[in-house]
């Protein structure tokens, strides 16, 4: 009798651990959430107090991070336009031309495929609010490369200006307060904003997300950041906490201020998914576009070192300083929340990962991908993981000059275990994560098969890099469009869509 009742007792629970294992174990291929991106621009891990900074507040990040799937061991680039190509295409970004940030090579090839291009075609609408940077003429616009709606500045920041094509807006030049009613462009008309930048690209992509739940319409958001990119402007509000604590004015203030504004700004995002009952049918990513920028300011008068998660070194850094960022996932009752990915993964794998999520299919005759899709990790954080390289490099060296000149200048590989940086330094990132000591002499063979890795890379990439000699343009293209609406009838306030 009571071996009866406890085989009954065994056979329900065989079926509820049936039942748990196929749900935690379900296939998320094709599943087609609402997918939104939101990616900050030169915030690094020590820029979140939920690792540590006991200066800034970040109460609506941290929560996120608390509920979220967290990729602990994620890499971008060292620096914005390379980051940008890299998820748009799936590739290393000097792969796409992309081997600086301005002067004509911040570029994206015309021959790559989007993610949004792929999106697009499998049924999503796709919007871009902020920071494009991968090309100001108009072929290499978001709304010739998948995007069907654009909000963004133009250049790697609002109000930049450099030899070539890439220019913002000349209404935004003034330092002091190009951050605020930003002249912007909407799809293919220049509007004039009204409040603080990030402010606007999040109520601008909160407005559209609303009208594209409401057609039940699936969405691919891109919300990118200008801030925290210096210049280091802020709200006054945003400010004064850290000008009563005694941080300096030009740097630490704005900056800091910059990052909290953005936490409540993604805090409205989750409150406004909240009463949309939204959480389950979207999938939340944030993330970073680079390291750190830079690591101290002036606090009561003396220099003060910004916490930097342990790193040593930040944005265009070939250390781990300069590409390992936060990258926290969310969707609700699908992701494991509070979950840690150990996994070497990178911005390279979102564009098959999120290809294969939305059901999108990647076509055989586009870009040879050097990205891996991360749905085996998102459906079993333990899932098997095969090693890889990652190849880094800082790229910006001077324009006409031979690539490969730097070819070993501010450059990386790193695997699991190891990051071997400028041909000559080794880490043991497993046992020295803040690469602390140089074990270079202790391991030839490991250097060895590493710089064979990297040399067979470079061969194959600088082919590749399309715009090394391409000339610059004699006339700033966004200076143009804005010339040219102004005459045919000014340039219209912009009002985000009522959320």
């Amino acid at each position: 009798m009571h071996l009866m009742k406890y085989l009954s007792l065994f056979a329900i629970l065989l079926v509820y651990t049936s039942i748990a294992t196929a749900a935690n174990n379900k296939s998320l291929k094709g599943s087609r959430p609402n997918i939104i991106l939101v990616m900050t621009d030169d915030q690094g891990l020590g820029d979140l107090s939920c690792m540590g900074n006991q200066v800034l507040r970040t109460p609506n990040l941290d929560k996120f991070h608390a509920i979220a799937t967290r990729f602990t061991d994620f890499h971008v680039s060292p620096t914005c336009a390379p980051t940008r190509s890299a998820i748009m295409s799936g590739r290393h970004e000097f792969r796409n031309g992309v081997t600086h940030t301005i002067l004509e090579r911040d570029r994206m090839a015309l021959s790559t495929t989007t993610l949004p291009q792929l999106l697009h075609a499998a049924g999503y609408e796709t919007g871009i609010f902020g920071k494009w940077h991968l090309g100001d003429e108009e072929p290499y616009q978001p709304t010739s490369r998948g995007f069907s709606e654009v909000l963004t500045h133009g250049a790697g920041g609002i109000g930049q200006n450099f030899p070539g094509s890439q220019a913002d807006f000349a209404p935004n030049a003034n330092k002091d307060t190009r951050y605020f009613d930003t002249v912007v462009r909407h799809n293919n008309t220049i509007v004039q904003t009204k409040g603080f930048c990030t402010d606007v690209f999040f109520e601008t992509a909160l407005g559209w997300i609303k009208q594209k739940r409401d057609a039940g319409q699936p969405h691919f958001a891109y919300i990118s950041t200008n801030a925290p990119h210096g210049p280091m402007i802020a709200p006054s509000e945003y400010k004064k906490r850290f000008a009563d604590l005694g941080w300096d004015a030009n740097k630490t203030q704005g900056r800091y201020g910059m990052i909290e504004n953005i936490d409540d700004n993604f805090g409205q995002l989750m409150s406004k998914l909240d009463e949309w009952n939204a959480w389950d049918d979207t999938l939340v990513i944030f993330m970073t576009d680079n390291g750190q920028a830079g690591s101290s300011g002036t606090l009561n008068g003396k220099k003060t070192r910004w916490h930097t998660a342990g790193f040593k070194t930040g944005k265009g850094s070939p250390y781990e300083g300069g590409t390992h960022v936060p990258a926290f996932w969310r969707w609700k009752g699908v992701l494991a929340e509070g979950t840690d990915i150990a996994a070497l993964t990178a911005h390279i794998d979102l564009f098959d990962t999120l290809c294969e999520l939305a059901g999108a299919k990647i076509p055989n005759d586009i870009q040879v991908r050097d990205g891996r899709s991360m749905v085996p990790l998102l459906e079993n954080p333990k899932a098997k993981w095969q090693d890889r390289h990652l190849f880094i490099h800082q790229g910006r060296w001077p324009t006409g000059q031979d690539p490969n000149e730097s070819k070993y200048k501010n450059c990386a590989v790193r695997t699991t275990r190891w990051r071997f940086v400028n041909n000559s330094l080794l880490y043991d990132i497993s046992a020295d994560p803040y690469e602390a000591t140089n074990v270079a002499d202790q391991h030839p063979q490991i250097i060895a098969k590493l710089r064979k890795e990297y040399d067979q890379w470079w061969e194959a990439t600088v082919p590749l890099m399309v715009n090394e000699d391409v000339e610059f343009l004699d006339y700033k293209p966004l200076h143009r469009m804005y010339d040219e609406q102004l005459k045919k009838g000014g340039i219209p306030q912009w009002t985000p869509l009522k959320f």
